[in-house]
């Protein structure tokens, strides 16, 4: 007896899981997606705006920058 009731017992588990994840599914099927092309040509677009101040394109200057070594490493 005991062996049924453990199998009834992953069995509502696995039901539960099952609706869990046809639950999500229903939320992820009904969201409002945006097109992958006005996407990127909306980032594209941002990038060239911002390419001015974007540090990866122009550097950071050596007296502003708190990662730049206070000392130099001198080696015998």
């Amino acid at each position: 007896m005991s062996g049924k009731t453990c199998s009834s017992s992953s069995s509502s588990s696995s039901v539960i899981h099952a609706q869990k994840l046809v639950d999500q599914l229903r939320v992820e099927a009904s969201m409002e997606r945006i097109k992958i092309s006005l996407t990127a040509a909306d980032l594209v677009r941002y990038c060239q705006d911002h390419r001015r101040s974007d540090p990866l394109l122009t550097g950071i200057a050596a007296s502003s920058n708190p990662f730049k070594d206070k000392k130099t490493c001198v080696l015998l």
